[in-house]
């Protein structure tokens, strides 16, 4: 998918109303269908035990808003849909000012922007605002509707599996339960859905795939509530995508151990790629690394972003925008997850074949001249990697400690497979 793409399906999925529960979720994977049909969309009913967790009720918005007594709306769900805290329960009547200022939320460092804020698992009702609008309420009372349901329906969530010659799976996990929300949100489901296209146009994989977009927590613990025992068995490695659609930065949460492969390959992707980054230990985790990283769960994960999450202003604000990203940021992302995907398929593990050095010449590259130096840096470089291809090391492994690129070691590889000087430890 090119940035245009990526663009258009960024503009068509900020509007909804997502949250742990309900339509907005399932027409975002909806759409995510359209890009992706091998999308399979899974509903949990309401109740469902999930570890130490149940599945919540459905949530569903009718309408919100705070008007004067005279009917003037100050605040209002249908201008934006962060203007009500998720989960709200019902509630209509008259209050007085100081009684609705206890149920806003703003951010008065930041005057002009709404926050995102949520009551999943609380009876209670508010609205969030900006600090500005709070400044204009100059009334004694005000009507309040909040006209919302909380029902046993189910949680929804997708979920994309595209086999390969092994069963060892590589994972994306990604979220779907933050309303209009184009960093922290919307980044992570449009790309996971468009790096899966490109996998699935891809003539051979080496390794299974799989794709999860779900509600954040809840969704990951009930999909590791059913999935554990399979996961540990398959999982190579996971990645957790979040935050890639700004242009400021680049960064990682490593897993608790910090010693996966999945730790291994992501920082390798991002140095190889030239991007500069910034690594963050375990105890800075913050989206669904917590579960699938948790002591007994314990599968290889990171996390791959741009700017991490709360670290930058527009976090959970109306500010993450349409205007904070963008088709052409999502593209460059892409370029690093798609290289990433490359690093995994081709980090095979060779074995020299010849003992001491081979003799090149007679393979038509000559060793060296009269005067004892290599001809060609590529002579010195196949001689570099015969010696460190001794069924232990990777390519990452090689690539790392020659300090070349990945794909530098590959193109070598193929070169030494054609002349048999080495073969796949597997």
């Amino acid at each position: 998918m090119n940035s245009t793409a990526l663009q258009s399906l960024l503009e068509r999925l900020f509007p909804l109303n997502r949250s742990l529960t309900g339509d907005g979720n399932r027409e975002t994977l909806r759409i995510l269908q359209e890009a992706i049909p091998d999308l399979k969309v899974t509903e949990v009913p309401s109740g469902t035990p999930a570890f130490d967790w149940i599945v919540p009720k459905e949530w569903r918005v009718k309408c919100a808003y705070v008007e004067t007594l005279e009917g003037e709306r100050v605040i209002d769900f249908n201008s934006s849909n962060l203007h009500l805290v998720g989960y709200s329960k019902n509630f209509s009547g008259v209050i007085s000012k100081d009684e609705l200022l206890s149920h806003l939320h703003s951010i008065p460092e930041l005057p002009n922007c709404i926050p995102y804020v949520t009551s999943y698992y609380d009876d209670y009702w508010g609205f969030c605002v900006t600090q500005q609008e709070i400044a204009k309420l100059d009334e004694e009372f005000y009507r309040v509707v909040v006209d919302t349901d909380h029902f046993d329906g189910s949680l929804s969530y997708g979920e994309i599996y595209l086999e390969g010659e092994s069963t060892q799976e590589i994972v994306f996990s990604t979220y779907i339960c933050h309303p209009s929300m184009a960093n922290n949100e919307l980044s992570g489901p449009i790309l996971a859905a468009a790096l899966a296209k490109n996998l699935k146009e891809r003539h051979t994989r080496k390794f299974s795939y799989r794709f999860l977009f779900l509600p954040e927590t809840i969704g990951a613990i009930y999909y590791l509530s059913r999935n554990l025992n399979l996961m540990k068995e398959r999982t190579l490695a996971i990645y957790v995508l979040t935050c890639l659609g700004d242009n400021r930065s680049w960064s990682m949460i490593n897993s608790q151990s910090g010693q996966t492969i999945s730790d291994k390959l992501a920082e390798f992707a991002l140095r190889d790629s030239g991007k500069k980054f910034v690594q963050y230990p375990f105890t800075e985790r913050g989206s669904d690394e917590r579960q699938f990283g948790s002591p007994l769960v314990n599968l290889p994960v990171a996390t791959i972003m741009r700017s991490k999450f709360g670290t930058f202003p527009e976090y959970h604000t109306s500010m993450d925008n349409l205007d904070f990203v963008n088709g052409e940021n999502l593209a460059e992302s892409l370029t690093l997850l798609d290289y990433l995907v490359e690093i995994h398929e081709g980090n095979e593990v060779y074995v020299n074949v010849v003992s001491a050095e081979p003799w090149l010449a007679k393979r038509g590259l000559a060793r060296k001249n009269k005067e004892n130096r290599f001809q060609e840096s590529n002579e010195k470089l196949l001689m570099d990697f015969l010696a460190y291809a001794d069924g232990n090391n990777s390519l990452v492994d090689i690539a790392q400690i020659l300090k070349v690129s990945f794909r530098e070691v590959s193109t070598v590889a193929k070169q030494l497979l054609q002349l048999e000087l080495i073969k796949s430890k597997n």
